[in-house]
């Protein structure tokens, strides 16, 4: 896999720079190989003209063969010593004949396939479904509109264009051709020249590239080295100036992360101080008790210092549970599970459970609800059942022995009401407020002042609302509204 971006991004656009370059190589080859090909086809059909205003019918035999000579030596290139005079390597190979009206050769190149004429009439035989002998022994001008123009026939192992010219005012025919191979190369040697600049110039491209690949890549380069250089307990916010808008996203939530990374630090700070300051008391305590019980001579005093420690160890594990329910329920770090839930059944299922609690105080705990209402709704139901165990247990913790304790439910069009009334002193309207407020505990209570903090923690993540009250019963009312 692939991990350098440099890399990827080279290897993407020479990729797609080299396909482009072949497709224009092989479009321009094409092209060439057209352009070539329609060069050579004017210049079979000029020099045809040529001959035709060279050669007549009732041209002298002798002038004839030194005309024939001077054009062999034209057409060929050659001079008297046989070697090139003033050549070019794209000059064209004609070979050339000329016929009268019975195909007898009146004129021709050395270089002139002789069976040539035959195979094209042969050709055009099998084409106007003609005997090989007929085709042949008619007359040419009885072929003359297959004839004239251009063919492409297979002669002696070699494919040939040939172009035939019918001159009608001395009754001749001309015919030029060239070999097909011969077009073949120069139509290879241009496009090997104009193929070889593409081959040398793309590593020389490819440094280009790579170099302007990582002068775009530089900002992002200068962000890591940054990064990297920063002290682990650096989380400020990262200052980069005259950032490319490709990179300011990321460097927005580079800065969102470490703030957020901040904040959790942050609580975990709170969490720790907060853990100190309230389990320095009840171990200091413990230690207390379990010295007295040690030193204790008297067994009823060792068991009352041990009662005293067994009282010590439940307060402690209530300080302990209630800190971490509060650091699960952190509204920043929370994740909850939005479900269907009927309010009505879980409530039930959760006193049930808490009826113990009331019980050991002589105290009664009773459910009002509407059976016939409906009590569906989205939450998340474990930390509901903290909610609803705080609210009881604090009711009952407040409430006298013998008291009462009432949980009621009321279905509403767009929300449930959650109402837990206690018979116990209740709480002035001008300290109600402080009841949220961590560690707050009233009068001799034992326990850590978290249970309401707990409350409006899970109020706030269901986006409820809760507010307090005086009870009919005497005590508190707390009701806490949740929205469908």
């Amino acid at each position: 896999m692939m991990r350098s971006i440099r890399s990827r991004t080279l290897l993407l656009v020479l990729g797609v720079l080299s396909l482009s370059l072949a497709l224009m190589t092989y479009k321009s080859y094409h092209d060439a190989q057209h352009e070539i090909a329609e060069l050579f086809d004017a210049q079979l059909a000029q020099t045809a003209r040529l001959l035709q205003g060279l050669v007549g019918r009732d041209m002298p035999h002798s002038t004839r063969q030194a005309l024939q000579a001077a054009l062999d030596q034209a057409i060929q290139g050659q001079g008297t010593t046989g070697k090139v005079v003033n050549g070019h390597p794209y000059e064209g190979k004609l070979a050339f004949q000329v016929f009268d009206e019975q195909a007898r050769v009146v004129l021709h190149s050395a270089s002139a396939p002789t069976s040539a004429l035959a195979q094209l009439l042969n050709q055009i035989g099998q084409t106007a479904n003609l005997s090989d002998t007929r085709a042949v022994s008619e007359p040419l001008s009885s072929h003359a509109a297959q004839l004239a123009g251009f063919h492409t026939v297979a002669l002696e192992a070699f494919q040939w264009r040939l172009f035939m010219l019918h001159d009608r005012q001395d009754g001749l025919w001309i015919l030029l051709g060239e070999r097909e191979d011969v077009r073949g190369e120069l139509v290879g040697k241009v496009a090997r020249r104009g193929l070889l600049p593409d081959l040398f110039g793309l590593p020389f491209l490819a440094l280009l590239v790579w170099l302007a690949v990582g002068w775009g890549l530089r900002p992002l380069q200068k962000m890591a080295e940054l990064i990297k250089a920063r002290a682990p307990d650096n989380l400020a916010p990262l200052l980069l100036a005259s950032l490319p808008t490709e990179l300011e996203p990321m460097n927005a939530s580079l800065n969102r992360l470490l703030l957020q990374v901040t904040q959790l630090m942050e609580q975990e700070k709170c969490f720790i101080a907060d853990a100190a300051h309230e389990l320095r008391t009840p171990l200091a305590v413990l230690r207390i008790h379990a010295h007295n019980a040690l030193e204790a001579a008297d067994p009823a005093e060792r068991t009352e210092a041990l009662q005293q420690l067994d009282i010590g160890v439940e307060r402690a594990t209530r300080v302990v549970t209630q800190l971490l329910t509060l650091a699960r329920l952190d509204p920043s770090g929370a994740r909850l599970i939005m479900a269907p839930l009927d309010l009505l059944g879980y409530v039930r299922n959760e006193l049930a459970e808490l009826i113990p609690l009331a019980l050991n105080r002589d105290q009664e705990l009773t459910l009002d609800a509407d059976e016939a209402g409906d009590y569906h709704l989205l939450a998340d139901a474990p930390s509901l059942g903290t909610l609803l165990q705080n609210l009881v247990s604090n009711a009952v913790q407040y409430s006298p022995p013998g008291g009462c304790i009432q949980v009621s439910l009321d279905a509403q069009a767009d929300a449930l009401l959650l109402r837990v009334q206690d018979s116990g002193p209740g709480v002035e309207a001008d300290l109600r407020g402080k009841l949220f407020e961590r560690f707050y505990r009233r009068g001799e209570s034992q326990g850590a002042g978290l249970g309401m903090s707990i409350v409006q923690r899970v109020v706030e993540l269901h986006r409820a609302s809760i507010s307090l009250g005086q009870s009919p019963l005497g005590g508190l009312d707390v009701c806490v509204r949740l929205p469908k």
